[in-house]
């Protein structure tokens, strides 16, 4: 029997199957229900709770997910259509509790399930925007906008000669070969009390991947301008953070950048010198995002963090081991590894952890130089994770290779993942501090 208090225009039912669900399918479920509102003509919709067969907590949790769903399923992307599709309609969305809901935690799941949401259409608008617009002048645009709306948030950016000043030869050896300039981007968030260490989130920014002089093949190539979607996926997050106010400090770091073939490119063989004095001889130039983010790990370093992720679509090799279900987690800390995976457990965006074995290492020797960029044919995501690990030993560390989980090929958009695993892992902390 269903009973709103008011005339029902149409109803939608959700089916939950016979047995309770798990907190997966319940994600799946708010999914279901945001995609199949949206698609309606409603501009008023009403979720009707009172007859979920849950118990209290859970059916407090499910607002999150569903609010979450809600403007993630609204996203339309029409920054460059002369034409663009209609919008969503639905303006306003209620929820009737009935009987043994907690009003308080219910508002709260579905404040943060919000938030979140537009974290990620955040980072997915800017993946989607073609690398003639958003170029790493463009992020560090956003993230000085993003600061301007709390006074806890600042930004500062670096530009090329500040970097090569602080010996970032590796990162600024990716950006030769354009004549767009590097962004080292650095926004922080003092939500939390003064001189607590805060945590890091490093994003790789590579607005446009042609590859370098070692070429991309130019199928699919139009999709490098997804390389950003790390750069992207910490925005969102920080996005989420600064909306809900989060108590706790957060630094973001951006290391952007095109990587482009010409005259001054970076060339296989050449050798540089990253800013914490480890050489490099670059074999391959399409491996460019290690060389931006190393620089990037080097220059957290100062601000004492409490933790690093950095979030990188580094590599194809983890497409081939994970597809796009899971994001790569590599870490050099245990009890950051398991926060992390409990973090994309709860938001549904899940990791999947890798090894981070010394015997990869080896891989990397270089006659020539302290470190070789790539490691070979074999475990390729892996040696890409060791080459990281070598310039974030100072504090507890993870890496994210989002190559595979950023965005879709058919139909292309970014998803903007990995921003509910980073928002749920801040929010985590912000709670246990």
């Amino acid at each position: 029997m269903l009973h709103s208090g008011g005339e029902l225009q149409r109803v939608l039912l959700l089916g939950m199957g016979q047995k309770k669900p798990n907190r997966n399918q319940l994600a799946k479920m708010g999914k279901v229900a945001a995609t199949q509102v949206q698609k309606t003509s409603a501009a008023d919709a009403m979720f009707l709770a009172g007859g979920m067969a849950l118990d209290k907590k859970d059916r407090e949790w499910f607002f999150l997910p569903l609010a979450k769903e809600l403007p993630y399923q609204a996203y339309r992307y029409t920054k460059t259509l002369s034409k663009p599709k209609a919008t969503c309609r639905l303006k306003r969305f209620s929820v009737s509790l009935g009987s043994g809901s907690d009003l308080k935690a219910v508002k709260a799941a579905l404040n943060r399930g919000g938030e979140v949401g537009n974290g990620i259409n955040f980072a997915r608008e800017l993946a989607n925007l073609p690398a003639n617009i958003c170029t790493p002048d463009y992020l560090s645009k956003q993230a000085k906008a993003l600061a301007r709306r709390s006074p806890k948030a600042s930004c500062k950016v670096l530009n090329e000669k500040a970097m090569y000043d602080l010996g970032m030869h590796s990162l600024l050896s990716v950006t030769a070969g354009t004549e767009t300039p590097a962004k080292l981007i650095v926004l922080e968030y003092q939500g939390g009390k003064k001189g607590d260490a805060p945590h890091a989130l490093v994003g790789k920014g590579i607005t446009f991947d042609s590859g370098g002089i070692s070429l991309k093949p130019g199928a699919k190539m139009d999709e490098m301008k997804f390389d950003m979607g790390g750069a992207a996926s910490v925005l969102g997050a920080m996005h989420a953070v600064i909306s809900m106010k989060l108590p706790l400090n957060v630094v973001m770091v951006i290391a952007a950048a095109e990587n482009m073939p010409s005259g001054t490119a970076t060339k296989p063989g050449d050798v540089v010198t990253a800013m914490n004095g480890t050489t490099i001889e670059i074999l391959n130039t399409d491996a460019e995002g290690r060389l931006v983010l190393c620089d990037a790990l080097t220059y957290v370093e100062r601000f004492k963090p409490a933790s690093v992720i950095d979030a990188a679509t580094l590599t194809g090799a983890c497409i081939v081991a994970l597809g796009s279900q899971a994001s790569g987690l590599y870490a050099n800390n245990d009890m950051l590894a398991d926060a992390l995976l409990a973090a994309g457990e709860e938001s549904n965006d899940r990791a999947w952890r890798m090894p981070l074995w010394d015997e990869y290492k080896r891989q990397l020797n270089s006659n020539f130089a302290d470190l070789a960029n790539i490691g070979g044919p074999g475990a390729g995501s892996v040696t890409a994770a060791c080459f990281l690990s070598h310039f974030a030993n100072a504090y507890p560390w993870a890496h994210l290779d989002i190559a595979g989980s950023a965005w879709h090929s058919s139909p292309k958009g970014a998803t903007g993942r990995p921003v509910g695993l980073l928002t749920q892992y801040l929010v985590s902390c912000s709670e246990d501090s």
